[in-house]
């Protein structure tokens, strides 16, 4: 599996874990939803700053998980996720 494919499947685990719309979850980056889908999609590659701003504002909605760019990049089988579509709770 390459790192991008990690990345992804990392994203997608705590965002949907966080219960995040990739729209909430850019907005708290500071970026867009054309590159987060991107980053999901394995179709971009972040810089090394990119991931530690999203490991940052992933820690700011639960510290707890203590969230760091080299976790986003570890692969671990329990955050494979299958789901369609991730929103948020009404």
């Amino acid at each position: 599996m390459s790192s991008k494919e990690i990345l992804a499947m990392n994203l997608k685990y705590y965002r949907y874990k966080l219960n995040l719309s990739q729209e909430r979850f850019a907005d708290a980056i500071g970026s867009n939803l054309t590159y987060v889908n991107q980053l999901e999609n394995c179709k971009r590659k972040p810089t090394i700053e990119m991931l530690d701003k999203i490991a940052n504002n992933l820690n700011k909605f639960d510290q707890s998980l203590n969230i760091t760019a080299s976790i986003l990049l570890k692969y671990d089988k329990n955050h494979i996720t299958k789901y369609d579509r991730i929103d948020e709770k009404k």
